[in-house]
């Protein structure tokens, strides 16, 4: 099998995760908030962990970094737990219904009421965010901007920095989902503006399902959305400070998470973006040369993914084929980005995907080329 379907969660996982995982599973668990009970780690993993993705992500107070079970949670953690001043969320037509979806059926009741309005920026047929719409749409009253840094369907990266610095002049609290653009793209919270970053673990940070987190600035007014335990303190029914990680945590995959992300911090995040792009560079070549091709968007994406159509066969057709045929793994349909797909012409039955990570070999990408060209009888004409 040839697996180019690494959008969705990354595959294989390098070594180090999988023994991690193995010998969390194996050791006697660590307590929360209790210090060390047993296992390799000197360190609480969390600490550990926190202070890795800190790293990264160039976060000052590790503390603030928030384990979560997946990006999807700490959206909703961010959306539905911000009470900041103001009535517009504005977001990209470019966002997963992770986003899309805690907005219109999460706060439905405030905006039935007019008290939330939603406010969506457009994109071109690349999925680029148009940025004069951006700088508009960010008004004195609006209360969140939510931007997807890297598209999971056409590989578009938004200029994060920019629209932080028009949120920032705004005093608009700014939250980035960065499921696909955390491990494979830099990001640095302070200097880009970020209040709020949501984050994955088994994409781009090598990871395990079922982790990830948010990073909250200090000072971003943030209700919980889940109470429990904690570990402190438990004759206190209301808690003086929020508690954002609440119930038995995820001791395996957090172990799992951190391994992954010493592997990203090891193996050299420019090295990581060196190879991915030369995968995405073989792909995008290859295919633009296929007149029976159609791809989305005119230029090489900056991420990891990338779309095209095939005239004649539907997408899920063509992900049937290269499957069975060819052993190639892809992705089809509308990707859970349903806004997007008006703006690229397939709303009715979507896209083809291919996606790269630091585990993806040129001779697969190669592979997935040569099957479009034998599929397609379009071999390197070029326009």
């Amino acid at each position: 099998m040839i697996y180019l379907n690494h959008a969705a969660t990354t595959y294989p996982k390098p070594q180090q995760v999988l023994e991690a995982v193995a010998r969390s599973l194996e050791g006697v668990p660590q307590s929360q908030y209790r210090g060390v009970s047993a296992g390799e780690y000197k360190e609480d993993i969390r600490k550990l962990c926190r202070g890795n993705l800190a790293r990264l992500f160039q976060i000052e107070k590790t503390e603030r970094i928030f384990f979560t079970g997946g990006s999807t949670q700490a959206l909703n953690m961010a959306i539905l737990g911000y009470h900041g001043p103001g009535k517009r969320i504005v977001y990209t037509a470019a966002e997963h219904n992770s986003v899309l979806r805690t907005i219109f059926d999460g706060l439905r009741e405030e905006i039935a009421a007019g008290e939330i309005v939603p406010v969506e920026v457009g994109c071109d047929t690349g999925g680029y965010v148009d940025m004069e719409a951006m700088e508009r749409a960010i008004t004195d009253d609006t209360r969140l901007v939510i931007v997807n840094h890297s598209s999971n369907v056409t590989g578009a990266v938004q200029d994060i920095g920019q629209i932080g610095r028009w949120a920032e002049e705004k005093g608009v609290c700014f939250l980035v989902d960065a499921s696909q653009s955390a491990g494979a793209l830099p990001i640095d919270t302070e200097a880009m503006k970020i209040d709020m970053l949501a984050f994955t673990g088994h994409k781009g940070l090598y990871g395990i399902q079922g982790t990830g987190g948010l990073y909250v600035k200090e000072g971003v007014p943030l209700r919980p959305l889940l109470f429990g335990g904690t570990g402190k303190d438990s004759r206190t029914l209301v808690a003086q400070e929020p508690f954002y990680e609440v119930g038995t945590m995820n001791m395996p995959g957090i172990a799992g998470l951190n391994a992954g992300v010493k592997y990203v911090l090891e193996t050299g995040l420019e090295e990581i973006m060196a190879h991915e792009r030369g995968m995405m560079k073989i792909l995008y070549e290859g295919l633009r040369s296929n007149p029976g091709v159609v791809l989305c968007g005119d230029r090489q994406p900056g991420g990891t993914a990338l779309s095209f159509t095939v005239p004649g066969f539907s997408p899920s057709d063509i992900g049937y084929i290269l499957s069975g045929a060819y052993g190639i793994q892809v992705r089809t349909g509308l990707h859970c980005a349903p806004l997007l797909h008006r703006y690229l012409g397939t709303e009715k039955e979507g896209t083809v995907r291919v996606s790269v990570s630091a585990m993806t070999k040129a001779e697969e990408a190669q592979a997935l080329v040569k099957a479009m060209e034998e599929l397609t009888g379009g071999a390197g004409n070029g326009r």
